[in-house]
């Protein structure tokens, strides 16, 4: 019996070609994606001097080593890719001083630079292991201005904290979906591997909040950055997607975590949230918070 193709949700399709096949055109998008990068390797430098954060670092079986991964900035870790995008975007987030996103939902892009600088050494020393050319940092900065770019253009009009579930699935879609270019997937890999992102789903965001607040915010830009690599791993290796993940009646992401409604995109992707993204630059606390402190302190 042969498959029925019901087509693909169409959010995943404009995610895939522009993933694939947008050409990075703003100067001032990679000026602004080089400060990013920067900024986002400052604030996980300053992390290590945390011991709540430090202890969380390095292989998850103690010992464990690889013959070609990655290492964790600042310390002597060299771990495989999805493990270094766990130590890293903890580290860029633990202190809450990493870029905002201030729309519908507040997300903070720079997690997504955890990600994609240990896939890109990774996939370096494969490739120089093979005598081919390594990546560049133009390689990096355009992975990081198109993953700032899916995770932010999804935070414009979709604002998961009303309904009680976290905004780090928008990071795990985009480092999902950006790690799986990166390999060498096309459109169809793309897509597979942002529907794997979005199946699964959206969890609490309990741990933000005053009586369950604690370390988790730190670790949880982390976990879904890691979770991203996988996944972008796995579909390289042919692992399916599910086409239907947003629409499917019931059982699909709509359904079950966005009250029965699509998710909106209203922009076209492109360069917009790595040209308008927010550094903090004086105080290390959520943007809506800054004035009120610079006002405190004048």
């Amino acid at each position: 019996n042969k498959m029925v193709d019901y087509g693909t949700d169409q959010l995943l399709l404009d995610i895939a070609d522009y993933v694939v096949g947008y050409e990075i055109k703003s100067r001032d998008a990679v000026k602004t994606a080089r400060y990013a990068v920067l900024d986002a390797m400052a604030c996980s430098m300053l992390s290590l001097n945390f011991p709540e954060c430090a202890k969380l670092l390095g292989p998850v079986v103690p010992g464990a080593t690889v013959t070609h991964g990655a290492h964790v900035p600042g310390t002597d870790h060299d771990v495989d890719p999805v493990t270094a995008a766990h130590n890293f975007s903890t580290c860029v987030r633990w202190l809450d001083y990493n870029d905002t996103w201030l729309a519908s939902e507040w997300v903070h892009p720079s997690d997504v630079v955890g990600a994609i600088v240990p896939l890109a050494e990774y996939l370096t020393r494969v490739r120089l292991a093979r005598a081919l050319p390594p990546l560049t940092m133009k390689d990096v900065i355009v992975a990081v201005i198109k993953a700032y770019e899916v995770c932010g253009v999804l935070a414009l009009e979709n604002s998961l904290n009303q309904i009680g579930v976290d905004h780090s699935l928008m990071t795990r879609v985009a480092v999902a979906s950006v790690c799986t270019r990166m390999l060498g997937g096309g459109r169809r890999e793309v897509c597979d591997a942002a529907s794997q992102a979005f199946a699964d789903g959206a969890g609490l965001r309990c741990f933000r909040h005053y009586p369950n607040n604690g370390t988790r915010k730190g670790w949880a830009a982390g976990d879904a950055c890691a979770r991203g690599v996988w996944i972008a791993l796995t579909t390289m290796r042919g692992e399916m997607g599910m086409r239907l993940v947003l629409s499917a009646p019931v059982w699909g992401f709509n359904d079950v975590f966005h009250r029965r409604q699509e998710l909106s995109v209203r922009r076209d992707f492109g360069e917009y949230v790595m040209e308008n993204t927010l550094f903090k630059v004086a105080f290390p606390c959520e943007s809506h918070c800054v004035t009120a402190v610079e006002a405190a302190f004048r």
